[in-house]
């Protein structure tokens, strides 16, 4: 009877209340957002050299060593990226909660108790992939790329590396972003799952265009070299295997409920 009372309560709603609601929910996870944003401006600096530990650690120590800016307000729209990255990233719960309480009054009490683990499982996967990156990735592919640098000679001039600051963050925020979202394989498959709109069986069937599909996207997510490709395709063969054996669980699970 209460659900029957809740569905009929959320079909009377008109299409500017829906909207209205939305809108509600939006304008929240954006006062959040800036609101966290504000706060990270505050520490951009601490988050910036944080950002920098894998170059400087590949520098070992090296006070020579130094990250440039060329134009007047670059250093500053630097800070402002980096205070923008880091409160969304902040906010991201806050926000995915928001999406929640949206679609929360539309769903049955059993399919509520199902989408509210995501809620907490998305923000761990996500964090899994940018320490994957920070730690592991891109120490290995900043020692791959500065392993170009050649001393000068009589007969040539030195290859040194000065990198910009834009450019650096922007690359180490990319790969945050890209481990991270990448990082959400397994919620996706076992969503689809759970709504039937994939099965275990299919996707095991489908394993070897899955392994090319996961390389390519590795390709496209790191920097062009091997090891950050493949550091990043194996945790994500791994992730899509684990997500075999769950969504067969949820297979088999769904045909025993189909038979009492």
């Amino acid at each position: 009877m209460v659900k029957k009372m809740m569905n009929a309560k959320l079909h009377d709603m008109t299409l500017f209340q829906h909207l209205k609601e939305l809108r509600y929910r939006l304008t929240l996870a954006f006062i959040f957002f800036f609101m966290a944003s504000a706060i990270c401006y505050h520490f951009a600096q601490a988050i910036y050299t944080f950002l920098a530990q894998p170059l400087i650690q590949v520098y070992s120590g090296d006070s020579s060593r130094k990250l440039i800016f060329t134009g007047l307000t670059e250093a500053f729209f630097v800070h402002i990226k980096i205070a923008f990255f880091a409160g969304f990233i902040c906010s991201f719960p806050i926000t995915a909660f928001q999406l929640y309480r949206f679609i929360a009054p539309g769903l049955y009490r059993d399919e509520r108790r199902v989408f509210a683990p995501y809620l907490v499982v998305a923000p761990i996967l996500f964090a899994a992939g940018a320490a994957l990156v920070y730690y592991y990735v891109m120490p290995l592919a900043w020692t791959f790329f500065i392993s170009f640098e050649q001393l000068g000679d009589e007969s040539s001039l030195p290859i040194m590396l000065e990198a910009r600051i834009s450019e650096y963050l922007s690359l180490v925020m990319s790969l945050i972003m890209g481990f991270g979202l990448a990082f959400q394989l397994p919620l996706i498959l076992v969503f689809l799952a759970q709504l039937g709109v994939v099965k275990g069986t299919w996707l095991a069937k489908v394993r070897r265009y899955a392994i090319v599909v996961i390389f390519i996207v590795a390709a496209f997510l790191t920097p062009p070299d091997v090891i950050s490709q493949i550091a990043l395709a194996i945790p994500l063969l791994l992730l899509y295997e684990i997500s075999v054996l769950i969504c067969k669980r949820i297979e088999k699970v769904k045909e025993k409920n189909a038979r009492y």
